[in-house]
């Protein structure tokens, strides 16, 4: 049986993950990348340590598989969608990678929103322009760092870097393609796009995601441990690579990602646009990715724990548990009391604005920890609700699939269920992302007839969450609470922004 590797870089670890052709994981390796914020709102990291990192995962990987590299028939990686990494003429890293938790070309961006560059962006490409988006990074470049622009020779994504250090191929594929200057018609890249950002700059090849597009080379093979010639697949971008990881790419289903952001997409086959979703590219000419973000996911929860429960944090892992397990009856028991408190999970970002914050509401001195425990989890599944309920509205997704490190609890599953009023599935899939890429690797060497060719029994590994109607009407009580926080707090945002002094 073949083997074939999924790398999954995400905004803080890159993982290499082994998977026999069955979808069964023979080894995981992780390395952590270190971010560097050097100034407010810029998020970086070194683009040679990135590759450093991960080549050192992969060597992990293929030596604790037990298999020879040889058995490992393609290799294709996913990562993080947006933000930049930059290549000058001679193919070298132009300054660090940005991440796209970077904020820095915020104001670019709003901008673009009142002079109607936004609306012109979105007429052409199906999104809008927002902060980490490519295009609104390089204009900041251009504005701020003249010289850097004028050295770029090439713009990639994450994943393209890693898959240019595995070849030594420079491009793209089609989901990463439209982050910012493709046609929504045509899903292919249009001269005039970037004129519309004021940018000029070379783009990259594009290829499909389960394309082969180069092979591992002698310097990639000494590094990793993989053979040389190793077939490289183009990969794909991470949102939609944890959708087809976890069986939830296709029409009719919206895939849920609990992370660092809250991610809620749709597949279809019309380039629908709306200012409430991004229209991307699908892994296939003639379909999209309705994918309605922001950067408001389970990131709070992990805040919470890391910042608040830090002691006991420590004394859980002494113990050799971990405090997410141990804290979920405190959660459980709030559930089952009334409650007034309210959470907003904006503490890295939210859908309504950089200004806008995270924050408790309806806080007494008689609720405890598990209380507001529950407000952050219900804020967290509310902000994924006000995602979800835009999809409804050009779409009809009738069942939500989950992933995240949050899904793995019965008891958020159930409540992303009852916030929801739709069923949940969650896929025992713990590298869902990995084996999207994955799928994509093996469908390019002919493993499988596509990637939407799943070998596993997705029923046998599937749990479903049907919505409880009273819970539903409660929450659906509860929400409207946090809408209406939501729309009183716009005018107060930008000022409690300008506390903490300028950007």
């Amino acid at each position: 049986m073949a083997l074939i590797l999924g790398i999954d870089n995400g905004l803080t670890v890159t993982k290499a993950v082994i998977f026999d052709e069955g979808g069964h994981v023979l080894s995981t390796a992780r390395r952590r990348v270190a971010q560097s914020m050097p100034r407010p709102r810029h998020v970086e990291r070194d683009m040679d340590d990135l590759w450093a990192q991960t080549a050192a995962a992969i060597a992990e990987a293929v030596a604790g598989c037990g298999r020879p590299a040889g058995d490992i028939a393609a290799v294709a990686a996913t990562a993080h969608g947006d933000g930049l990494y930059l290549l000058d003429g001679d193919a070298r890293p132009l300054g660090p990678g940005i991440l796209s938790l970077d904020s820095r070309a915020g104001d670019i961006a709003q901008g673009w929103q009142d002079d109607g560059t936004a609306q012109r962006a979105l007429d052409r490409t199906g999104q809008m322009p927002h902060a980490s988006a490519p295009s609104a990074i390089l204009a900041w470049i251009r504005n701020h760092e003249p010289e850097r622009f004028a050295r770029i020779g090439h713009v990639l994504a994450c994943k393209d870097w890693l898959t240019f250090r595995l070849s030594g191929r420079i491009g793209t594929d089609l989901t990463e393609a439209s982050t910012s200057f493709t046609d929504v018609r045509t899903q292919g890249f249009a001269p005039d796009i970037p004129a519309i950002f004021g940018v000029t700059i070379p783009l990259p090849e594009i290829a499909l995601p389960d394309q082969v597009v180069g092979h591992v080379t002698d310097a990639a093979a000494r590094l990793t441990g993989l053979s040389e010639g190793t077939p490289v697949v183009a990969g794909l971008h991470d949102v939609t690579a944890s959708a087809l990881g976890s069986g939830g790419y296709g029409a009719g289903t919206v895939a849920i990602v609990a992370g660092t952001y809250s991610i809620n997409e749709t597949v279809t086959a019309q380039p629908l646009s709306d200012p409430r979703w991004f229209c991307r590219n699908g892994i296939s000419m003639g379909e999209w990715n309705a994918m309605s973000i922001s950067p408001a996911s389970a990131a709070n929860y992990d805040w919470f724990l890391d910042t608040l429960c830090a002691v006991e944090g420590r004394q859980a892992q002494d113990r050799g548990g971990a405090l997410h397990a141990e804290i979920i009856p405190e959660i459980e028991a709030a559930l089952a009391q009334p409650s007034s408190a309210i959470f907003h999970p904006y503490l890295f970002g939210s859908p309504h604005g950089p200004t806008a914050s995270g924050a408790f509401f309806g806080l007494r001195g008689w609720q405890d920890r598990g209380h507001m425990l529950r407000a952050v989890i219900e804020g967290i599944a509310f902000n994924h609700r006000h995602h979800v309920d835009a999809l409804r509205h050009g779409f009809q997704p009738q069942v939500a699939r989950l992933t995240g490190g949050i899904s793995r609890s019965p008891v958020f599953a159930q409540l992303f269920a009852d916030v929801l009023a739709m069923p949940v599935t969650v896929t025992a899939t713990d590298e869902a992302a990995a084996w999207g890429a994955a799928l994509c690797a093996g469908s390019g060497v002919g493993l499988f007839a596509s990637p939407r060719h799943d070998p596993r029994d997705l029923d046998a590994v599937t749990t479903r969450f049907s919505p409880d109607p009273d819970r539903s009407a409660q929450m659906a009580e509860r929400y409207a609470v946090f809408t209406e926080l939501n729309d009183a707090l716009r005018p107060i945002w930008p000022r409690l922004e300008a506390l903490q002094g300028p950007r």
